[in-house]
């Protein structure tokens, strides 16, 4: 499948998850080209096609393709140029994740070994507002920090080695806030024991590749 087909893909499949509504969201790919694929501005992802996609340079410069730039690109090219092992980027608002990125309760890295192994340190960065040089730099501080992150009060991103890899990841950051929402109606969290968290940690760096601060 080629990687704007894959991009086309994984669109319906965050809009069919319910992880945005109406025009919500961007996701993009980096090809071998040293290009971006990302989607338009202003489109439905459960109505994503080929004609939705743009082709971009690292400097935001339409290479191919009709429509508007999305104003949120300096978020993905921002993710490439830090992080050569990313392929793709998924920026949403799924419903409970971005209820942790806007209320006063953190979402806790310590309760799942499954997330601790695959997704590493889940930070909250700091708001900054959509289509300004603030958005990316708000990821600055934790951008080496595993592949899930929460926007303060605006949504949640997740990297990937690849377009699927970076929606399984989103995928995995909502079902786990979903989960602690759950847990904390029904009378808390249980968190592992920091020893079981360490051995984790040193698991999911060795296994793969994810260090843990």
């Amino acid at each position: 499948m080629l990687l704007v087909e894959q991009l086309i893909d994984v669109c319906h499949r965050v809009y069919e998850k319910g992880f945005v509504s109406a025009f919500d969201g961007n996701l993009s790919v980096f090809t071998p080209e040293n290009t971006i694929l990302i989607t338009r501005s202003n489109v439905c992802k459960g109505a994503v096609g080929l004609e939705d996609i743009l082709e971009i340079d690292l400097y935001g410069r339409v290479i191919s393709g009709s429509g508007k730039i999305s104003t949120e690109f300096k978020l993905h090219q921002f993710a490439y140029a830090y992080r050569p092992d990313v392929f793709g980027v998924i920026h949403t608002h799924s419903a409970y994740a971005t209820a942790f990125a806007s209320s006063k309760n953190k979402i806790v890295n310590d309760v799942f070994p499954e997330v601790i192994l695959s997704l590493g340190k889940i930070p909250l960065c700091k708001y900054a507002t959509p289509s300004t040089d603030d958005l990316p730099k708000s990821l600055h501080e934790f951008i080496s920090e595993g592949w899930a992150y929460l926007l303060e009060n605006h949504g949640a991103v997740t990297l990937g080695t690849d377009i699927y890899d970076a929606y399984y990841k989103m995928e995995k950051l909502e079902h786990t806030a979903k989960i602690i929402s759950i847990a904390r109606c029904l009378g808390g969290v249980n968190k592992l024991p920091q020893e079981k968290i360490d051995e984790l940690k040193s698991i999911s760096e060795k296994v793969y590749g994810i260090k843990q601060y």
